[in-house]
């Protein structure tokens, strides 16, 4: 039985500072997962060695926006981050190779 551990990398202009700064990636990763196949799927799929993963998850949320009919009601599901740090010198591609 396997799965998708990696979901997405955030790409934000916090995880732009911890990137060039403590060299961590963030990625929303399966609920279920642990730390360990986290780092795991990190490694065979960058091919690169993790020294470190925290991970958190971040509770749903209630949200309303109001349109003609009225206030629209819904919520953001909850989801599980990972900040992963890497060993000195090592950085992962997640952006793919960019043309200019």
């Amino acid at each position: 039985m396997t799965r998708n551990i990696l979901v997405k990398p955030i790409v934000s202009e916090k995880s732009e500072r911890d990137i060039s700064k403590l060299n961590r990636y963030t990625f929303i990763v399966d609920k279920k997962a642990n730390k360990l196949e986290i780092k795991k799927a990190v490694e065979t799929m960058f091919g690169t060695t993790v020294v470190e993963v925290n991970t958190s998850i971040s509770p749903a949320k209630l949200k309303s926006r109001n349109t003609k009919s009225g206030v629209v009601k819904g919520r953001i599901s909850a989801y599980k981050k990972a900040f992963v740090t890497l060993a000195e010198g090592e950085e992962l591609d997640i952006y793919g190779k960019v043309e200019e």
